[in-house]
């Protein structure tokens, strides 16, 4: 049997006992175009000829809705159980407050951090310098050889406090 679209006028071949005489729904397969088809009697099928036409494939829809199916549940324990939430990650429902043990160490322990060390860093050098300064006379009697260094010290340190202050000055 010979079907034709009627929105793109392509023509299907399609066997005689695919279409019953109750009709069926069919699809075109190069528009899309949905039509219910029933059977070609004789008459009609003398006034086509099938040398002509060129055979192509064709959607034949089922009428039939299909059965959904049923999803499947994941077998395993229960991600948000009580039960497996204790045995994995220590952590009880039941409680009132819900701390875990590694939380309740870290509120214990006092972080020191980067910018406290280098504030700290910073004061004990001041602190250790001004020492030196005002002690310098006194370690000079004490040990002579030292005076050469200590000098050289502030001196590098009245530099680098020129230089930062020029630094700062000129912008």
């Amino acid at each position: 049997m010979i079907l034709g679209c009627k929105s793109c006028d392509k023509k299907f071949v399609v066997p005689d006992n695919a279409i019953p005489a109750s009709g069926r729904m069919v699809q075109c397969s190069s528009c899309g175009n949905k039509w219910k088809q029933f059977p070609i009697t004789d008459e009609k099928k003398a006034k086509k000829t099938p040398t002509e036409l060129k055979p192509t494939p064709i959607k034949i829809v089922s009428s039939i809705k299909t059965k959904k199916r049923k999803v499947r549940k994941k077998t395993g324990p229960n991600l948000y159980s009580p039960e497996y939430l204790a045995k994995k990650h220590g952590i009880n429902i039941n409680e009132k407050t819900v701390v875990r043990k590694s939380e309740a160490n870290k509120k214990k322990e006092i972080s020191f951090g980067f910018y406290n060390f280098l504030f700290t860093s910073i004061i004990v050098i001041i602190f250790v310098l001004k020492s030196l300064h005002f002690s310098q006379a006194q370690i000079i009697l004490l040990i002579p050889e030292s005076s050469i260094y200590l000098d050289y010290l502030f001196e590098s340190i009245k530099n680098i406090k020129e230089i930062i202050l020029n630094f700062f000055v000129s912008y």
